[in-house]
């Protein structure tokens, strides 16, 4: 297996599994994890884990990406309930920030009770906020385009089947 993040990494090593890196493989059969948002296409809100270079790489090199989620992160559009989150180099965060609002954005750099949030890669998360009118495909360009920005959480397009666990039955979207 390969691991999205260090607490699963943990995980997985304390439950015997055997570990590679994302840069020992070209490609995985599946990649499964959740998501904090999902709309009726299937597009993806996610970074409240603060992996968004790694989560994005192994969804686009499996084969197969099954999203895990409940019924309250069912959305129309995403950012709905959650702030859309901008990875970004450290030393680049104010120039980023600055093209975040020229977008329409209010961004805001993440923190924890103590300090700034520091990403497993060393760069900071800019959660932000944009107009319900703002369109996702022109967003998600966008913000790949911007220098400086590692990455960002909006993953279009890249799930193969969505799980939704309700009121204790199971549906596929």
């Amino acid at each position: 297996v390969v691991a999205s993040s260090f607490p699963t990494a943990f995980l997985a090593r304390e439950l015997g599994l055997s570990l590679l890196g994302i840069d020992q493989v070209a490609r995985l059969d599946l990649y499964a994890d959740g998501a904090d948002e999902v709309t009726p296409a299937r597009d993806l809100l996610k970074g409240r884990g603060f992996d968004l270079v790694k989560e994005k790489i192994l969804a686009r090199a499996s084969d197969r990406f099954v999203v895990f989620v409940d019924a309250s992160k069912l959305v129309e559009r995403l950012g709905s309930r959650f702030p859309i989150p901008v990875e970004v180099l450290p030393f680049a965060v104010h120039t980023v920030h600055r093209h975040l609002e020229a977008l329409g954005g209010r961004a805001v750099v993440r923190r924890n009770a103590d300090a700034v949030v520091i990403t497993a890669q060393g760069n900071l998360v800019l959660d932000t906020v944009f107009d319900p009118g703002v369109e996702v495909v022109a967003l998600d360009e966008r913000l790949r385009s911007l220098p400086g920005v590692a990455e960002h959480g909006i993953f279009r397009g890249l799930a193969s089947l969505v799980l939704v666990a309700k009121d204790g039955t199971v549906t596929e979207r």
